[in-house]
């Protein structure tokens, strides 16, 4: 018998398929050897300058390693057959290290075999031609794994014990935060700058742009003020135009290389509204292995990957299946190749790509779970667009002039799809009227607009990870667990897309720039990936690695212990406690700052701090004309966790509350939805309005919509009038474009 060790259960069962009876196929689940999780785990020789891991099996994975004995006691060849990629290559180490005691062979002498895509072909072909454990890459996996335990063991308690409980560091989350923070420092600190556009229309309705205006040329910031932008519209609506030039030129929309992991958790953020989280699951299982008519086998190669590498039989299969589906013209003369990888890319993988072209997405279909097949349409159909030609457009640029001013207007039309005819285009011919130059031309319409800069954007998941490759932060197979560490330890949160950092995310950050400067910078942690491909690549001293490291970095964490000013520590205010007459104090918690009862936990009064961060004298409280219907005292009107409510003003004598109800209101304009009646509601997160027929109809929104529609090109949204910066506009509730209330009506 014949033993292969994979990583996991799914990629058993589908290699099982493939080999006959003389071959069993056990997965390891994961790591089954690691450094310990309730100490550190790390033995340091200060003498000698090396770090030792102090490796063991955890309990959970006992079963799994003496079932893997048990079998290898009968396997006349054990082959090590998990991922190729720095960390399989650990946990194959280990595999052997684990069952050494049972096969009396040296781990790295183990036969180990590696496949790009799990097929009876790939899994035949790497059986023929087995390797030896590669340790570079294990020492280069231990260095990781080592430096990360390092920094998350020692200096998470010391972040615990100066600012609060829970806190965490890490090598490349940190830095990661610290990008997320340094983005809202943008947003808080940008200040809007006002800037109008002369928007123009000439006959018949083409929109232009004003480029330059008496002499000077017009860029976005040009006209600052209301006064100026209204003089240049005089002055141009009073002038004849004509014709100045016409040029047409050909423009190539160049194919887009195959997926890596990096640009396939981005488009399926954008396209397909996943995590990346949920697009790497999505992708292991179609790597693991599927159904489909041949049977159980993996659809896609291997999906952790920063290479564009593609196998020259996969490029031929592609251009045979372009030419039989779309025809010759659509198939460059040879093949199209994408040698360029990303910033410091470790890996010498394929590009992600299907690993049968007879698979094709309509076949698909019957075999595959929606999201899946979502997942998959993707991957295939962005890898047979990458060995099509280009698009082709015809780009039309005329010029109008006048004697003040100069426009310039664009228009485009699509020649040959090219690539499109598989991926589809979102781009809309702009055609643009045929003229001839010297011709006149009139003007429809005219009008002075106000606008303002808008601050950065924030990351979304997509946006981060692009961030994260840019700089060389992480790895392929970081990215998505380092964001989801983030959002799990409170650091960030994320809603409509949009991450934003937390108020102890800031705390966090500033301490570690203050004290661990190269904690939280970004070419120290991408330098740092480049010395661990040093170490993968080049046989690197990785020893010299860790020692260089460790030994300043533990320094500085004893000086901080006792540098440090701790955050944690109560500042007394110089009032008692409604409740007890103990003295309160200002505290800082997860969710900020706030009033606390120094008689706690007996006494677990609490107050809100103001929004500035300002101490009151006092709780503040609103008084109604409400009277308690327990004791007769009057209810006031007090700030909880979920909002406003009305409470007893003789507590803690009288404990009686009551929820404060909002207004009830009907709209008079019907549920967009469903034509149902629209209701003021209240939530948790303030008033809203929403459809009487919850939980069938589900349209939520935070103004009252108006009978008006969007006229966005392709939106059907309803407008909802309300003020935005101080002036009334209507803004459309689907996709949330904004129009003056003076240009509607």
């Amino acid at each position: 018998m014949k033993l292969i060790v994979v990583e996991s259960p799914a990629k058993a069962k589908t290699i099982k398929n493939f080999l006959g009876k003389e071959y069993e196929v056990i997965a390891s689940k994961g790591h089954i050897r690691d450094l310990p999780k309730s100490r550190f785990g790390i033995k340091v020789d200060e003498e000698k300058r090396e770090l030792t891991p102090e490796y063991s099996v955890a309990k959970e994975n006992a079963a799994t390693v003496k079932q893997i004995k048990e079998l290898a006691k009968k396997a006349e060849t054990i082959y090590i057959a998990t991922d190729e990629d720095r960390e399989g290559e650990a946990i194959g180490w280990h595999v052997g290290h684990a069952i050494a005691k049972v096969t009396k062979q040296d781990p790295e002498t183990l036969p180990r075999i590696v496949f790009h895509e799990i097929t009876k072909t790939a899994i035949n072909a790497a059986l023929e031609h087995p390797r030896q454990i590669n340790m570079d890459q294990v020492n280069a996996q231990q260095t990781r794994r080592l430096l990360d335990r390092v920094v998350g063991y020692k200096l998470s308690p010391l972040l615990a014990s100066k600012i609060q409980k829970g806190l965490s560091a890490g090598r490349v989350q940190s830095s990661t935060l610290k990008i997320v923070v340094d983005r809202e420092r943008e947003i808080k600190a940008f200040i809007p700058v006002e800037y109008w556009s002369i928007d123009t229309v000439f006959a018949p309705h083409i929109d232009a742009n004003l480029i330059q205006y008496q002499g000077e040329k017009i860029s976005k910031l040009t006209i600052t003020n209301a006064d100026d932008a209204k003089a240049i519209a005089a002055t141009l609506e009073k002038e004849a135009f004509k014709v100045a030039s016409i040029e047409t030129k050909e423009r190539k929309s160049s194919t887009p290389p195959p997926f890596m992991t990096s640009t396939l958790q981005q488009t399926a953020s954008s396209k397909l509204g996943m995590s990346p989280k949920k697009t790497m699951m999505l992708a292991q299982t179609l790597y693991e292995g599927v159904k489909t008519p041949e049977g159980t086998s993996g659809v896609i190669t291997y999906m952790r990957t920063d290479s564009l590498n593609m196998a020259k039989e996969a490029v031929e299969a592609a251009r045979e299946t372009i030419a039989n589906t779309y025809g010759e013209q659509y198939l460059p003369k040879s093949p199209k190749s994408y040698l360029k990888k990303a910033k410091g890319a470790q890996e010498a993988h394929e590009a992600i790509r299907p690993t049968m072209l007879s698979f094709t997405p309509k076949v698909a279909a019957a075999y595959l779970k929606p999201d899946e097949l979502k997942l998959y349409t993707l991957i295939y159909n962005r890898f047979l667009a990458c060995q099509m030609k280009d698009a082709i457009f015809e780009q039309q640029a005329i010029i109008f002039k006048s004697e003040s001013g100069e426009y310039k207007a664009n228009g485009r039309k699509l020649i040959f799809d090219g690539f499109y005819k598989v991926l589809g285009s979102d781009d809309k011919d702009k055609l643009l009227p045929a003229l001839e130059e010297n011709q006149a031309i009139a003007m429809e319409s005219i009008k002075p607009t106000q606008h303002f800069t808008e601050p950065p954007a924030r990351f979304s998941e997509a946006s981060l990870i692009k961030q994260l490759e840019a700089e060389g932060i992480g790895r392929p197979s970081t990215y998505a667990p380092t964001i989801s560490t983030l959002q799990a330890r409170n650091y960030i949160t994320i809603e409509k897309r949009q991450i934003a950092p937390t108020e102890v995310a800031f705390t966090v950050i500033e301490m570690l720039e203050k004290h661990f400067t190269d904690i939280v910078d970004a070419n120290f942690t991408a330098n740092m990936e480049e010395v661990l491909d040093k170490i993968a690549d080049e046989g690197y001293d990785w020893q010299k690695v860790l020692s260089d490291f460790y030994f300043p970095f533990i320094e500085r964490v004893n000086e901080g212990k006792q540098s440090i000013v701790s955050l944690k520590l109560a500042q007394p205010l110089g009032r008692n406690c409604p409740e007890c007459g103990s003295e309160l104090l200002l505290r800082s918690g997860r969710y900020g700052k706030f009033i606390a009862c120094s008689g706690f936990p007996k006494c677990k009064y609490t107050e809100q701090v103001a929004e500035d961060g300002e101490t009151s004298e006092g709780p503040k409280v609103e008084t109604t004309d409400e009277k308690c219907e327990k004791c007769g005292a009057d209810m006031v009107i007090k700030n909880g966790r979920n909002g406003k409510f009305l409470a007893c003003s003789n507590y803690p004598e009288c404990k009686n509350t009551k929820s404060l109800e909002v207004e009830s209101k009907e709209s008079k304009v019907p549920c967009p939805e469903c034509g149902g009646k629209l209701i003021y509601r209240q939530s948790r997160r303030g008033p809203f309005w929403g459809c009487e027929n919850y939980p069938k109809c589900k349209f939520i929104s935070k103004f009252e919509p108006t009978e008006k529609k969007c006229q966005v090109e392709g939106c059907d949204g309803t407008l909802a009038r309300r003020t935005y910066r101080g002036k009334e506009v209507y803004e459309c509730i689907k996709c949330k474009d904004r129009t003056p209330v003076e240009e509607t009506e």
